[in-house]
């Protein structure tokens, strides 16, 4: 057999094996006759698929192997191993490699150091699939790596098994130190005995590569930058090797150039460093505290006002070196650090120079009014006063209601926005009710035009098991009014039989009437339940007008549409409408006329798991899953839907359209707030998303507004992807409407169950009071604080004590007073934390004294 004949044969079997085997038998003429008609083989290959279809990369061994060991030179193998028809979108390593070294073995020296060079530099990134095929190369030939970050980045992705025996190991380790991409690689490494931090120390430990290569490579790379993910791995390598304050001492420069601008972790490993050398001169002290006082993070800025502190009581000499550190941190952004600076400041004054005392009264100006006047009673200088009250205004809300778009009064105009599929529950009811008024005036019209556009419709839905969404109802009202329906009598069919939110199956109830009208050719003239407002109400006057029309055609109106009807009522009614209704003589009309707002009374409590009400929030061992419980209390009024609205909300894994669930009661927000708890802390998959234009309809909406309104405003609040939800605070700041004690009481919970983080909340919280909301902040800040403060011998929060600080800015600001029980106690514990401080101050502020007790 001719061995072009053969060797096609085995590419289209793709017996790779077989086919290196025979390969590597074939002569010089042979290899360059194959090599030249590859090309047109993978092209006729390629031509076997789909032009989106990649079934040739399972051709792509074969292909590799045979072009590997007939291409000429290197450059040519190196193109063809790395066509990009060859791997898959989403492929891995390649799984041929051996095959390939084996293939390319008889191959001069010279030439595989050339293809191994090539290689390299085709690498883009550390998971490249050329990079195993590369790396072997380097090690079989030897050949120096050519300088190239992602090979490095790549070669330390793949692992240090056996590294001492690795032979890249003495090239490329002094590169890892500076190679781009290998800090992202390792950032999760943190354990000092495993994967290469394991590994690096143990050939230390055994004189295999040199320890001071290892310090000086990561002292190199703090130097080069980087942020503080890129340099993590390199921060526990160093702590890992734990260098002696000998070895630190002859590095002292490069970590003093660490410690003003490196990232924290970085900065905070420099000054430990320096820390721990007895022969730092003064200046050099004086350098690393100047360095570490002008810093934002807290933490470095109070270190570094220890290792001040505690080097002068050491040595007094030193007092002469400290005005100018001292004076940097007298503007830090916590009064907890400037009460501090100002104290180190006083006690060592008497060691100052003239001209640091100088240095020292400058900056007085930099403090807050407290702590500089201080200062000022030893240093001299002016004190920035404290600034005027600020009385920020509350913006005027945004119009409450509006009116709504004009009804629908032609086919074409029905058309169009029934084909767009996507609606607002605005555009969703003008639409609803654009159908019913044309389908009813003038229902040949309506079929005739309808009919072309749903011949060929997708008909899919009709061959589920229900219809969960209201869109599938109208289709099919539209698939039975043109006769195009594959079913009859498919509004008996489709209704789900899960449980669903009662706004959910409202709508689906409501739509489903519609669908059995047309079936039975007994449409009303038009629907009661379409909003005449913005908010989803339906003015009085307006519904019994609609009700005298369907009355005067001799037609009944939907039961679930009446009852939608009757839910978006508003809560008062205009004058001489009740005595239009008592003039109504259908069922309906007596309905209307008889119907009074019901009131729902609405308990709230919340849950841990299938754990008790009176769970520990503030448990830091245990895993908090917070679970909303809702109780209703409401007089039946005989009108199931109507009942089911005001019940116990239900959960469904499948609820929709939860942005239309508030316009079918606005005036009854604090009942439409409870519908949204099963889903506030959504967990799960496909849950309704509650975000800022939940909130902003509730705001908006009538009706009292109690705990459940609040765990929407508090859980919006504190997500930091939704700062509108800022605004929707504002808007019922404005009206008064704002529950804020029970926002600040849910709000208190979420935080301390860890459901929102301290951060989110006072970010936003901070942003409505200096925009105006700064009463309403000062009150959910008032009952959030015995939520979320600890008992004693507890651990505080993260971010309590700026929850605390912020508290105490508001009052300030709307001039609140009166003792809180928990702050008192809290303020009379004794410790002096930071938490500790701001609870005083705050305390301080609220009843005018000063908290002395436990300060010592």
């Amino acid at each position: 057999m001719d061995h072009w004949d053969e060797i096609r044969k085995l590419i289209e079997k793709r017996h790779a094996d077989r086919l290196a085997e025979r390969v590597k038998a074939l002569d010089d003429v042979a290899r360059a006759d194959v090599a030249a008609r590859l090309p047109a083989l993978r092209k006729e290959l390629r031509g076997w698929f789909d032009q989106w279809d990649d079934g040739l990369v399972d051709y792509a061994p074969v292909l590799r192997v045979a072009g590997a060991a007939t291409f000429g030179g290197a450059a040519a193998v190196a193109s063809w191993l790395y066509r990009r028809d060859f791997a898959p979108q989403w492929a891995g390593p390649d799984n041929d490699v051996d095959l390939i070294l084996t293939v390319i073995a008889d191959r001069p020296a010279a030439w595989r150091a050339d293809l191994a060079e090539r290689l390299t530099l085709r690498i883009r990134a550390s998971d490249d699939r050329g990079m195993p095929l590369a790396l072997a190369l380097l090690r079989e030939t030897g050949v120096e790596p050519p300088p190239h970050d992602p090979l490095v980045a790549g070669w330390v992705e793949r692992g240090p098994s056996r590294l001492g025996d690795d032979p890249l190991l003495d090239q490329l380790l002094p590169r890892l130190f500076e190679a781009q991409g290998v800090g992202r690689v390792l950032q999760w490494e943190k354990d000092p005995g495993e994967g290469w931090l394991g590994a690096l120390t143990e050939l230390a430990e055994a004189g295999r590569v040199k320890r001071e290569a290892l310090i000086e490579g990561c002292v190199r790379r703090f130097l080069l930058g980087g942020t503080a993910r890129d340099l993590r791995f390199f921060v526990h390598l160093h702590e890992a090797l734990n260098p002696s304050p000998t070895e630190t001492a002859s590095r002292a420069r490069d970590y003093l150039r660490l410690l003003p601008a490196s990232p924290g972790p970085v900065a905070e490993l420099a000054m430990k460093r320096l820390r721990a050398c007895d022969d730092l001169g003064a200046d050099d002290l004086a350098e690393a505290w100047d360095s570490l006082l002008f810093r934002s993070e807290r933490k470095l800025v109070r270190a570094g006002l220890s290792w001040l502190d505690r080097s002068v009581r050491h040595t007094s000499a030193l007092a002469g070196m400290v005005a100018a550190p001292l004076a940097r941190a007298f503007g830090a952004d916590s009064i907890e650090l400037q009460e501090t600076a100002v104290g180190l400041a006083l006690a060592h004054a008497e060691g100052m120079s003239e001209e640091g005392r100088a240095t020292v009264r400058e900056a007085i100006e930099l403090l807050a009014p407290e702590p500089g006047h201080r200062a000022a009673a030893v240093f001299g200088g002016s004190v920035a006063e404290a600034a005027p009250s600020f009385v920020p205004s509350l913006p005027d809300p945004a119009e409450r209601v509006r009116g709504v778009e004009p009804p629908i009064e032609t086919v074409e105009e029905f058309v169009r926005p029934s084909a767009e599929g996507t609606y607002s529950w605005q555009a969703w009811e003008r639409l609803l009710a654009g159908f019913v008024t044309l389908a009813s005036r003038d229902r040949a019209a309506m079929k005739a035009t309808l009919r072309p556009l749903m011949i060929g419709a997708y008909t899919g839905a009709y061959h589920g098991e229900s219809w969960e969404r209201a869109e599938e109802w109208l289709q099919g009202a539209m698939h039975s009014l043109t006769a195009t329906a594959p079913v009859r009598d498919a509004w008996r069919r489709f209704m789900p039989k899960t449980r669903l939110p009662a706004p959910h199956r409202l709508l689906l109830h409501r739509v489903a009437e519609i669908l059995r009208a047309v079936e039975q050719d007994t449409l009303p003239p038009l629907l009661l339940a379409t909003p005449t407002h913005s908010t989803g109400h339906v003015a009085a006057a307006e519904l019994v007008r609609r009700l005298e029309v369907v009355e005067a055609a001799g037609a009944k109106p939907p039961a679930a549409d009446l009852q939608q009807a009757l839910l978006r009522l508003p809560r008062v009614s205009e004058p001489g409408v009740a005595e239009r209704a008592a003039r109504l003589t259908s069922a309906a009309g007596r309905i209307v006329a008889g119907w009074t707002c019901p009131e729902v009374e609405i308990k709230l409590g919340w849950t841990c798991g299938d754990h008790g009400d009176d769970h520990d929030w503030h448990d830091r061992g245990h895993h908090h899953a917070a679970r909303p419980v809702v109780e209703t209390t409401v007089e039946l009024t005989g009108l199931p839907l109507v009942d089911l609205m005001l019940g116990v909300p239900r959960h469904s894994s499948g609820a929709q359209h939860s942005d239309w669930w508030a316009s079918t009661l606005p005036s009854h927000r604090e009942v439409a707030a409870a519908s949204f708890m099963p889903y506030v802390l959504a967990r799960h998959w496909g849950a309704p998303a509650i975000g800022p234009e939940q909130a902003r309809a509730l705001v908006r909406a009538d009706g009292p507004a109690g705990a459940a309104c609040a765990v929407v405003l508090a859980r919006v609040l504190g997500d930091p992807r939704m700062p509108e939800s800022v605004d929707v605070l504002l808007e019922a700041a404005a009206r008064d409407e704002l529950p804020a004690s029970e926002i600040g009481r849910q709000a208190g919970l979420l935080v301390a169950s860890g459901e929102v983080r301290m951060v989110d909340m006072v970010a936003a919280l901070d942003a409505a009071a200096r925009r105006g909301a700064h009463a309403s902040v000062w009150r959910i800040a008032a009952a959030a604080l015995p939520v979320l403060l600890p008992a004693s011998g507890g651990r505080p929060h993260n971010g309590l004590a700026e929850f605390v600080r912020l508290a105490v800015v508001a009052a300030e600001w709307c001039g609140a007073h009166g003792e809180i029980p928990e702050v008192r106690d809290m303020a009379a514990r004794k410790g002096n934390s930071g938490v500790l401080r701001e609870i005083r101050r705050l305390h301080d502020r609220l009843t005018g004294g000063s908290a002395q007790e436990g300060r010592s």
